[in-house]
């Protein structure tokens, strides 16, 4: 299993507007090609302006087909035209839960299914 964090700091003060489009748009498209979500914050100490968003996937080829689904949704490209102006930057990792982590992450996922 493997979880990729997504990390994205906005331009100041595009916090509410990004979520709002968010929430409306890009969450449908995402559940419905990731799958559901292992966690979402906004930084409230630190850095501001700054969203950080987690998903599993299986292995490197689940999140690879999954992704390109994503990308091949129409509603996708839609969607990031219009949010993608209030994004400064983005940083991407994958990471992998030790061996312990891996039963709960598991179930926290199946709990967390759309």
């Amino acid at each position: 299993m493997i979880v990729e964090e997504r990390m994205y700091t906005l331009h100041v003060g595009k916090v509410p507007e990004f979520m709002e489009l968010y929430e409306r748009e890009a969450l449908p498209i995402l559940r419905r090609h990731l799958g559901a979500q292992y966690g979402f914050f906004i930084n409230e100490i630190g850095a501001q302006n700054l969203i950080v968003h987690f998903w599993a996937f299986e292995n490197f080829e689940d999140r690879e087909k999954r992704r390109a689904a994503l990308a091949a949704d129409p509603a996708w490209p839609a969607y990031r035209a219009k949010n993608q102006p209030r994004i400064l930057s983005q940083e991407t990792r994958i990471m992998r839960p030790p061996a312990y982590f891996e039963p709960l992450l598991r179930a926290m996922l199946k709990a967390g299914k759309p």
